[in-house]
Parts: structure tokens; sequence; C-alpha cells
């Protein structure tokens, strides 16, 4: 066995399913997905893209709800085992720096992490084109928007669960005002949660035919003894439309733009039925994972189909043992990202 460990919190009430006998992959899915359905709430059609924590007692989570109108916005939900959610009837409300309501026109693909204290909200919206916006909480009550982070055009922004060199630091893929056609992951820094810099290259597409499209960061990076875990979203562009699965790498723990393993086989890519048939066919999106530095196990939670959301299970072991067997390296993976 590997000799990796989850470096975080024991997480006893974790979701689990043991793997199946039959199961020749290093990652597999929860037996009753999706958990969340069509038409969680009276003016949401769908839930996807969302991301989960623990919190309190039991669970908490960011949810991208798209509205009957089209539009989507970002909801709350709890659970106690974090499989079956309630949902608060109305959006969250964001505010500014004074207290007064500062929603974003839209608002989707949320990431939810915590450094310190305080917890941060990252999702894409519009600010003259697409980008990041980032709003905290201490309470899940009060939601306080911050400073965007870049300029348009920007997506996929996910936090590091902690200040790495006495910084925050953010993964976001770079883009373009449409259905982007490209796109690598980039790290940035900040000393404040507000003034964002020393932008680095971390990795970008390859000619693995799962990701030779474009990739995105996924869930927050989850620290071990090797370095950082990335679940990331790759895509190929087929005769049938893009096609999203995931991926896995491991980065540098004190220098994160550098990729020590990436995995050449993706982890995780559209197979049942919720994953190929939905609003969006053929996606499998990571946004958030749980995990259990006791046991090494890992919940991955995932958007499927722009229609619903699922679970998958691996272990810290399995999924490391597995990427190192399939490990390869793309150009300019294994440097500082920086020209």
């Amino acid at each position: 066995m590997a000799d990796i460990k989850i470096i975080g919190s024991s997480l006893a009430a974790i979701p689990w399913q043991d793997k199946p006998a039959n199961c020749p992959a290093p990652v597999w899915r929860y037996s009753e997905n999706p958990i969340i359905g069509r038409n969680p709430l009276p003016d949401v059609a769908r839930i996807f893209n969302s991301a989960v924590m623990p919190y309190g007692d039991g669970f908490i989570g960011v949810f991208r709800g798209e509205q009957r109108n089209g539009i989507p916005n970002i909801y709350l939900g709890r659970s106690s085992d974090a499989l079956h959610w309630e949902f608060e009837p109305e959006k969250i409300l964001f505010t500014d720096e004074n207290g007064k309501p500062f929603m974003p026109l839209y608002a989707y693909d949320p990431r939810l992490v915590k450094v310190e204290d305080t917890y941060y909200i990252m999702w894409c919206q519009d600010a003259f084109g697409p980008t990041i916006g980032v709003a905290k909480t201490t309470d899940f009550k009060h939601f306080q928007r911050l400073e965007n982070p870049y300029l348009p055009y920007n997506r996929n922004a996910v936090l590091f669960p902690r200040k790495i060199n006495g910084n925050y630091v953010m993964l976001s893929r770079p883009c373009d005002n449409g259905h982007t056609a490209f796109g690598d992951i980039f790290l940035s820094e900040s000393p404040d949660m507000l003034f964002w810099g020393r932008h680095r290259h971390v990795m970008g597409k390859s000619d693995n035919w799962w990701e030779n499209l474009k990739i995105g960061g996924g869930a927050a990076p989850i620290e071990t003894n090797k370095g950082w875990l990335l679940f990331y979203h790759g895509v190929v562009n087929t005769c049938n439309g893009y096609v999203y699965s995931i991926g896995a790498a491991i980065l540098d723990i004190d220098e994160p733009s550098r990729v020590i393993h990436r995995c050449e086989n993706y982890i995780l890519a559209p197979e049942e039925w919720y994953e190929e048939r939905g609003f969006v066919p053929n996606v499998c999106f990571p946004c958030a994972a749980l995990t259990d530095a006791d046991t090494g196990r890992i919940a991955i939670y995932y958007g499927c189909a722009d229609s619903y959301v699922g679970v998958a299970f691996t272990t810290i072991d399995e999924l490391y043992e597995y990427i190192l067997a399939h490990d390869k390296l793309w150009e300019g993976d294994d440097t500082p990202g920086r020209r």
C-alpha cells in the first residue's frame, strides 16, 4: 500500500459504500444516485454542479439552482447525512460590505471552502462578461460579497483550504465569452482575498482524448503528505458534442503550480443514465469532496448531465496507487508555471 495520508479532520459521518466486487475502477458510484432529482423546489427545475461540506452536527451546501426562468442562482441546503437534502426555498441573499442587498445577475457552479474560521463561496457570474464572484460567511445566515478577483473572462474558481506561504491561493480557468473551446488551470495568490496576483500556470489540456479540448478545477484541493490531490474536469469534443469526465492530479505541497503526478486516465466518465441523459448530456462535473483523515475515505460530489447531483467513492490509498500506475506529465506540468 502507498504511504499516503490525508492531512485533515476525521469525519466519521462521511457517506460511504464499500467498493462493489466487480468494479475494476478506482472510483465507484453510490448505488442510489442521483441523490438530487429534478424539480427540487417550486421555482427550481434542476440542481447540479454544487458543493457541500461538514457543518455543525451535519452538512451544509451551496447548490446551483436552475430557475424556471432559465437564470441560475445559488441556494442553501442542509443535510444530516450528506445524501438527503433540504433546501431553503429562496436563493441566497448576498450583501455588500455595508450590509445592503447586492445580488449577482446570475450565479452558477459554486464551490464552498473553509479557510481558517471563514467559509468562502466562489461562483461564475456576470461582471460585463463571465467571471468569478466571491462571498464570505461565518454563520450561513449573512453572506457578504467581496471584490471580484479577476477581470472577465474566467470560470471554475476554487480556493485551497489553507493559506500557502502566508497567502490565500485560488485556482481558476480563464476563458472567453462563449462556451469556451479551450482552457487551462491557473493559480493566483492574495494576501487579503481582495487583491490577486502572482498568477501561475498549473496544467493544461493534454493529448489524452478525454481532456484534449479543455480542463478546469473541481473540488477544493485535498491536502496529503504527498501533495495536494486535485480533482478536475476534462473535456473532449465529439461528433455528438462535449463530454465531461473527471481526472486527478497531485500538486506540490508548497508550490502547487507544479504538478508532481497526473493520471493519464479519467477516474470517472459518463456511463450511467443520469450522467448520459439530461439537459446537457454526457457530463460528470466535480465540485466538492468530503474526506475522513482517519480512514482515508473520500466522497466526491459531481454534477450529472446538468440535471442531477451524484456521489462517488474512493480511498486515498487506492486512488493514489492508480494515479502512480498511470502517471504521465505533459510539457510544463512540473515547472512553476512562470514565463
